[in-house]
């Protein structure tokens, strides 16, 4: 349908004699489809998923540096494997540079401890401004294949002190989407939350909104009647013994 609709625009500026075809193509609506909740992770999650690799390996010290810029900055994963040493600006103005969809670059401030956790991978990783920031063992850039690879291994690893991550679907992009979560939930506008996420638009953050039902909840108690007790019901024993019973 994309291809159609290109043709049928171009045609229809070189064939104004068939507007009225063209524009009956042109009204054909687009395929409707399921659009699914965003996956994230919780605090508590991303903190098991940070302590999941081996920091007494080389690799583990890289994944544990690479998972965390993730979290904190949501680059893709195009932006995270295409990053360089000479990237990472450390100390006063600490930020990580990228160049994201449609060429557009842009900048994201770093945190203290993801910039200790980036200063020692620095040291480990040795080489010169030019070369990849996460490598393998021969200096090679990380795939997105080889980046999804090694999170899902952690993942695994996480499940045995989160048993939460076990009903979820842990790809690159869920890292994306957990940062501007808990952006959100800090009370982040969803304007900077586009910008620090390098969207085309702020509409592309509503998907976030819909997401979070903290934010529901607290739409959900100002519309309480004044009378009513603040809180969450909680059933008393009797009344779950009764349900029990059904």
């Amino acid at each position: 349908m994309t291809a159609i609709r290109s043709l049928f625009s171009y045609a229809a500026l070189q064939h104004p004699e068939h507007a009225l075809l063209i524009q009956r193509v042109l009204d054909i609506p687009p395929k409707r489809f399921d659009k699914r909740t965003v996956t994230f992770l919780t605090g508590q999650e991303v903190d098991a998923l940070l302590a999941a690799p081996d920091p007494k390996r080389w690799e583990g010290r890289r994944d544990k540096a690479m998972l965390a810029l993730a979290v904190q900055t949501g680059l893709r994963v195009s932006e995270l494997t295409s990053l360089n040493r000479d990237d990472i600006t450390l100390g006063d103005g600490a930020a990580v540079r990228c160049e994201g969809k449609g060429r557009k670059q842009r900048t994201v401030p770093l945190d203290r401890p993801i910039q200790k956790l980036l200063s020692a991978w620095l040291n480990a990783r040795a080489g010169h401004g030019g070369d990849p920031l996460f490598c393998t063992r021969t200096g090679r850039r990380l795939s997105r294949d080889a980046v999804a690879q090694r999170l899902s291994t952690h993942a695994r690893t996480a499940v045995q002190t989160c048993p939460s991550l076990i009903d979820k679907s842990i790809h690159p992009h869920v890292l994306r989407h957990s940062c501007a979560m808990s952006l959100l939930q800090a009370g982040v506008d969803t304007t900077v939350i586009a910008l620090w996420l390098g969207h085309a638009g702020v509409r592309s953050t509503d998907a976030y909104v819909h997401a979070d039902m903290t934010i529901k909840e607290k739409a959900l108690a100002l519309t309480a009647p004044v009378t009513a007790r603040p809180g969450r019901y909680q059933p008393t024993d009797k009344v779950l013994a009764f349900l029990d019973r059904l």
